[in-house]
């Protein structure tokens, strides 16, 4: 769409974090660079994020650690003022995170226009520190709300585009982990950072048994933490089949050349799931905690296995429709409302449409 507003000269990004939300803000980069490819984008984003996008083409990246406070806010600043030049301050600020830390951060950015959320998802003072909104547009999946950025500078973002950097050498080293044997893949990432989001590793081992039984090849992965080591170690003890254990080895910029690789990703709501999405794979999400019309996969939510609906009813005494929209069901125990057999019956459907009835395998008993 062509916008309908004068081009911005200069255009400034303040997303910190997480990994599956900056992700999310890479189409709006690609809707920005295709209306505007003379306007400049400088996105202020955390230290972890960062090496996740770094070469995101035509935007220059600023890092914020958390860790610093105040003395890292006014380096920001500085690094920001010799960005702009002669300028003193950016055309439009577009503060896309409601946090209090992010809030106070996005005063120390000089900006004319400051937009911001509409009201219903603002929180933390995050009024105070914009002077626009995007429209309040209830119902809608995460990257749709920041997508919709986009709409007071009179655009619309009707395509979504990711392309993120991936390194020739990080999709040469993912091709050295398992051979090209025609042997379809399916890679479980099974924790997120949010800890009662996650599935019980003896549940993860009995979906992956009933995969590999029917002739798929299981590859373990995931980040450096002592929590993912210990639930892909109890996650493989609990198997009676072989897996690969690729947990702790990849770098963030392997991590989606490795996510690419595979037909089909197990994963909670976590960064690997909209890392996953936005690389093409499959996503077989795993869904109590959160709403995955609102935090799933983005391009295609077929094989999640969904017991949201369940979680409201059971911890907060309603459905889900009566819920406002993005609450979080993060209880105790509620991930145990996934059952084995919802994700059993989740990659089926994936076999049943996605492989050539010649190329799958034949069915065989779970162990």
């Amino acid at each position: 769409m062509k916008p309908t507003a004068a081009a911005p000269e200069s255009i400034c990004l303040l997303r910190l974090s997480a990994l599956g939300d900056v992700t999310h803000v890479v189409p709006l980069v690609r809707t920005l660079q295709a209306a505007w490819p003379q306007a400049r984008i400088t996105w202020v984003i955390g230290k972890g994020e960062h090496r996740l996008l770094a070469g995101l083409p035509d935007v220059d990246f600023v890092e914020y650690d958390k860790k610093t406070g105040l003395a890292g806010m006014r380096a920001v600043r500085r690094e920001l003022r010799q960005r702009l030049g002669g300028k003193q301050r950016f055309d439009v600020l577009m503060q896309m995170q409601v946090a209090a830390r992010a809030n106070l951060l996005s005063a120390f950015i000089p900006a004319r226009r400051r937009i911001g959320y509409d009201r219903s998802r603002s929180k933390d003072l995050h009024g105070l520190f914009v002077n626009e909104r995007i429209p309040d547009r209830p119902g809608i999946h995460v990257l749709d709300a920041i997508g919709s950025f986009c709409e007071p500078l009179g655009l619309h973002q009707d395509r979504v585009q990711w392309d993120l950097p991936v390194p020739d050498e990080a999709r040469q080293w993912a091709r050295e982990q398992w051979p090209d044997d025609g042997t379809p893949t399916m890679l479980v990432s099974p924790c997120s950072s949010h800890a009662r989001r996650n599935w019980r590793p003896e549940r993860h081992a009995a979906l992956a048994d009933h995969a590999a039984a029917r002739g798929w090849r299981v590859v373990l992965c995931g980040g450096r933490s002592e929590l993912e080591r210990q639930t892909t170690d109890a996650i493989m003890a609990a198997m009676h089949h072989p897996a690969l254990d690729l947990v702790g080895k990849d770098t963030l910029k392997q991590l989606p050349a490795l996510l690419e690789r595979g037909q089909l990703l197990v994963t909670p709501d976590s960064g690997p799931m909209h890392i996953g999405n936005a690389m093409g794979t499959k996503v077989l999400g795993l869904h109590a905690a959160s709403n995955p019309a609102r935090s799933g996969p983005y391009s295609d939510r077929r094989y999640c296995a969904d017991r949201y609906d369940d979680a409201a009813r059971k911890y907060l005494g309603k459905p889900a429709a009566e819920l406002r929209w993005g609450t979080k069901i993060e209880h105790d125990g509620v991930m145990d409302l996934v059952t084995v057999e919802d994700a059993i019956d989740a990659f089926e459907r994936y076999c049943a449409e996605r492989l050539p009835p010649r190329a799958a395998p034949a069915s065989a008993e779970t162990n």
